[in-house]
């Protein structure tokens, strides 16, 4: 069995994701800002499960911190065969009205962050010859997203980049997979002040479970690409053959505020 490192594994997709891996045996290094709430569920996976699990409180939002963690990561004397980059956050509204100190944090998190993160352990992925990584982008990154300029780029960067960097990895027994979910019922809508986002409100919404399970699943196999739902699936392959022109129009109507918030 081998050793997990989950970022953003307090809540949502990252804690199914912490979850499945302790189910199968394999060690965790759990890291997030919310101490409390790793601590807790560390313990829960220690009873239930008997695997050894880490936990480092740490804001990946900041500028460096992807070599904080690394470093971290190597004085425990652990070894990282599953890397899962699933910290992010939102940001919803007019471009030019959005404050850039929320905007610079969401890129450094979503992108910078993950991008590095991802260099530091997937030279040693090569070198050992096995690892897996598996980086959360969106159903946003298959277009424009207008009122989420900022955000669905960060996602688009992501797909770009961890497809890429699968092709690059072929022949090393190193795999890279990108996750794409469509609404997922997390605290993400909250955070990203999403509320009454008519995305959201759709009977295609997913569970946190079911979009890591079919993350874990396809990480397990070496694929490239994995969208869940079969909602979510139609859309992302309407997308691609649609005119470039209409994909933003339609990523607005859909990502449009509703009177009803809740």
């Amino acid at each position: 069995m081998g050793t997990a490192l989950v970022t953003g594994a307090s809540s949502g997709i990252g804690t199914e994701f912490a979850k499945l891996f302790a189910a199968d045996q394999h060690g965790l290094i759990l890291v997030a800002r919310r101490a409390d709430r790793l601590k807790e569920l560390g313990d829960i996976l220690r009873d239930r499960h008997h695997v050894r699990v880490d936990v480092i409180e740490m804001d990946l939002s900041q500028e460096g911190a992807a070599q904080v963690l690394f470093d971290e990561v190597k004085r425990s004397g652990l070894e990282v065969d599953f890397l899962i980059n699933n910290a992010g956050v939102g940001d919803y509204g007019l471009f030019y009205e959005r404050e850039w100190s929320r905007m610079n944090q969401m890129i450094m998190l979503n992108a910078l962050t993950l991008t590095h993160l991802t260099h530091l352990f997937v030279r040693e992925m090569v070198r050992r010859k096995r690892g897996r990584i598996l980086n959360v982008a969106s159903i946003a990154g298959f277009q424009p997203c207008p009122t989420s300029a900022a955000y669905g780029a960060t996602k688009a960067y992501v797909l770009s980049f961890t497809e890429a960097l699968h092709h690059e990895l072929r022949g090393t027994n190193v795999t890279a997979t990108t996750l794409c979910p469509g609404p997922t019922l997390t605290g993400f809508q909250d955070a990203a002040d999403m509320q009454g986002v008519a995305l959201f409100k759709g009977s295609n919404v997913m569970s946190s479970s079911e979009v890591a399970a079919g993350g874990y699943r396809a990480m397990m196999r070496g694929k490239m690409t994995v969208v869940p739902g079969f909602m979510n699936k139609a859309l992302t392959q309407a997308i691609r053959v649609s005119p470039r022109v209409l994909t933003p129009i339609v990523s607005q109507f859909v990502m449009r505020r509703t009177k009803d918030r809740g």
